[in-house]
């Protein structure tokens, strides 16, 4: 007969959730120990509420495909989730329960360490519960949803940061709190995305497209280029692709409204340090290379190895800026401005100051230098996030 007065330990329930597991009914289990059958059924209730195998006997760890209403999905469902919790309860590893579901050992280790409640104890139905909750759509937009982190990304932009570069910031400084990063894309969607972000409309235009809407990867914005073959990329030295000697530049212009206009852009690129040539008339190959060889008389041998140019007709004069320069000049292939990557790339950034479609004649010299040491001093996840003045003084101080 059972005893109703007894009080039953946790260490009891755990073994009647156990006898469960093994294939009791929950009233066999419950005469294992001397429990009614009323704390029997609130007892199975209490842990979870999870359905026993349809045998004879009622008892037993559910059977996944059949619980979860037939074909495996992609993640994990309320059947499956009371294998989980009948076979932590029955004493089983992770590897042995993995086993039982088809699934892998690390499948179960994550959704065990994911969904246990504050004190250890993981529960089908509220691991379940907490899956829902993530789950639902729409979610609350981040950056919606934290103003202080949305003026942070804000702050970032009107500096001319690049989404990426705000996002590897904002991790660096966060560490392992999660409610203080945001990814580039998040950021892109508050940009372009109709009401995604806490952002002003005008952060786009920051940005160093200054496109309105974003565009395809798969549209093809290529420019030709009509200039004709000169000296071949290919009669570089190796170092230079590798970037492990320094002293090797890649440059080119940047050009104004109806090509009148342009800047002269040379860049490092161990470094990615970069220099501003600055060319009030009309950037031809005497004036390129009278600014060039003023800019660059300056830095030591060491650091004047080579000069990749495109092939433009700006270089014509490259055999006097070797000679005062002592140094060589390499030109890009026909239509290959990627051989020039790091080059393109700055001059990509270089667009925040110096806008497509505009007089660069009235920028003086004065404007340059301030762009000039704005960049280099901005953090390049490609230095881990040092800046190319960090890097260049470095080699500075190495040869001194």
């Amino acid at each position: 007969m059972v005893d109703s007065s007894v009080r039953y330990s946790v260490a009891d329930r755990v073994r009647f959730v156990r006898l469960v597991g093994s294939g009791l009914s929950l009233t066999a289990a419950a005469a294992e120990l001397g429990a009614s059958n009323a704390s029997a059924s609130r007892w199975w209730r209490e842990s979870g509420g999870m359905r026993t195998r349809a045998t004879r006997s009622g008892g037993g760890l559910p059977d996944p495909t059949a619980v979860g209403g037939g074909e495996r999905g992609r993640f994990l469902d309320w059947g499956e989730r009371a294998v989980i919790q009948a076979g932590l309860l029955s004493g089983l590893s992770y590897a042995a329960i993995a086993g039982q579901l088809g699934r892998d050992r690390s499948v179960v280790f994550r959704e065990v360490h994911r969904n246990s409640g504050p004190d250890g104890v993981y529960l089908a139905r509220a691991a379940q519960s907490g899956a829902y909750r993530r789950a639902r759509r729409p979610k609350p937009f981040k950056l919606l949803a934290d103003p202080g982190l949305a003026a942070l990304v804000a702050e970032g932009l009107d500096m001319g940061w690049s989404p990426k570069l705000i996002a590897s910031m904002l991790a660096r400084v966060a560490g392992g709190e999660q409610t203080r990063r945001v990814s580039h894309e998040t950021i892109y969607q508050a940009l372009y995305v109709q009401g995604r972000g806490h952002l002003r409309a005008d952060l786009a235009e920051k940005l160093s497209t200054k496109r309105r809407a974003r565009v395809p990867v798969s549209r093809d914005r290529r420019a030709s280029s009509p200039y004709k073959e000169a000296f071949k990329i290919s009669q570089r030295p190796a170092e230079v692709e590798d970037r492990a000697v320094p002293g090797h530049w890649e440059g080119d212009l940047i050009l104004g409204t109806g090509s009148r206009s342009a800047i002269g852009t040379l860049v490092e690129r161990s470094t990615r340090f970069t220099i501003l040539l600055h060319l009030p008339g009309r950037h031809t190959a005497d004036e390129v290379a009278d600014a060039m060889i003023r800019e660059m008389k300056h830095l030591p041998d060491h650091l004047r190895r080579s000069i990749t140019w495109d092939r433009g007709s700006e270089l014509a004069d490259y055999e006097r800026i070797q000679v005062a320069l002592d140094t060589k000049l390499f030109f890009c292939d026909p239509h290959s401005p990627w051989q020039r990557g790091t080059n393109e790339n700055t001059n990509r950034l270089l667009r925040f100051w110096f806008a497509k479609g505009t007089d660069l004649r009235v920028h003086t010299p004065e404007d340059l230098r301030r762009a000039q040491d704005l960049l280099n001093s901005r953090p390049r996840p490609t230095l881990d996030l040092e800046t190319p003045a960090m890097r260049l003084n470095k080699l500075l101080a190495t040869a001194a």
